[in-house]
């Protein structure tokens, strides 16, 4: 006890003084969002992530897509090698990129809204319990369905862009203009219900899945460093993305047939029903159509989910450090 008196009397001498505070600072307004992060810091590393994600797996998603535009167009086989023969034969290495711009401004600002709703959600959600599976599944949902209303647009035009060569759309800004004069504004959401129907249970198996894999992963994890945790959130994204491709494959059938309809030769629907696309696809192709593509998707979604997941934790870690360093110095941020 002496010894504990004597310590706080050593604290409470001329040396110590207390640090003034500038005039108005209200701490408790300093209290910092979910992981430490503001919810702009959040967006900015959730675009980053998706636009790196979309960016790299490009050749893979456009090899999908044409293996799961059935009708008339070009490519019939389920091939993943015949696809990619096909592509550049056709058009060359650059038809693999084709819709790539389309990609690119849709890609940040949905992945933006995608963990930034994501991380509000989880908070408020998960009721300080990390564990809550529960709630990372209802969080994904939320941020899905808000996140698909910003890309699906976007989605569309690269989608009719990968099927078609330069003499159906000369480019983005073409392809948009056309499909508003022929089409009206509805063409761009045409599969806005299909898209969320397909990423509600994708997002759910997928976060919950990547949540459960980190923590198991962490808690065998030898070392627990900044490598070892981006070794951890690769492989956790990567099984995650990988379940969740395959479990939803059906659906992201149907959403491609909506989204490329009347392009290449691709079959036209009088309505946006899904169960008039699922009775299509399987009276054409029998009950394998609708896992066209699974390959690709599964080979696309794996990796991807492994670098957007990466990605997005490093950004979280910059920001993380950033703020650290500036409450360090007295900097509000």
């Amino acid at each position: 006890m002496a010894t504990e008196a004597t310590a706080a009397a050593d604290f409470q001498g001329p040396d110590f003084r207390p640090v003034p505070q500038p005039p108005g600072l209200h701490p408790e307004l300093l209290v910092k969002a979910h992981d430490g992060l503001y919810f702009w810091q959040f967006m900015i590393a959730g675009s980053i992530a998706g636009m790196v994600e979309h960016m790299a797996m490009f050749p893979v998603d456009t090899i999908k897509t044409h293996m799961q535009a059935i009708g008339s167009c070009p490519i019939k086989s389920v091939s993943i090698s015949h696809a990619f023969r096909s592509i550049v034969k056709s058009e060359g290495t650059a038809g693999l990129y084709r819709g790539i711009a389309a990609m690119g401004l849709g890609a940040g600002p949905a992945h933006a809204v995608y963990f930034s709703v994501y991380e509000t959600c989880k908070k408020r959600f998960s009721g300080n319990n990390p564990n809550n599976s529960l709630a990372h599944a209802a969080s994904g949902v939320c941020a899905t369905v808000a996140s698909d209303a910003v890309f699906t647009p976007m989605d569309m035009v690269k989608q009719r862009l990968q099927l078609g060569n330069n003499t159906v759309y000369r480019g983005v800004w073409d392809c948009v203009k056309r499909v508003f004069r022929e089409e009206g504004i509805g063409a761009f959401y045409a599969s806005y219900r299909t898209t969320v129907l397909m990423n509600a249970p994708f997002t759910a198996v997928h976060f919950a899945t990547y949540e459960a894999a980190k923590k198991g992963l962490a808690e065998i994890s030898l070392d627990s460093g900044n490598d070892e945790s981006l070794i951890v959130h690769a492989t956790a994204g990567a099984v995650a993305g990988a379940l969740a491709a395959v479990f939803t494959t059906p659906l992201d059938v149907v959403k491609t047939q909506l989204q490329c309809q009347g392009v290449c030769g691709c079959d036209r629907f009088k309505s946006g029903s899904i169960s008039d696309v699922f009775k299509t696809i399987v009276k054409k192709d029998g009950y394998r159509g609708l896992l066209r593509g699974w390959a690709p998707r599964m080979l696309f979604h794996a990796p991807a989910a492994a670098i957007c997941w990466s990605t997005y934790e490093a950004s979280k870690n910059f920001f993380q450090e950033l703020n650290d360093s500036g409450n360090s110095s007295g900097t509000i941020t």
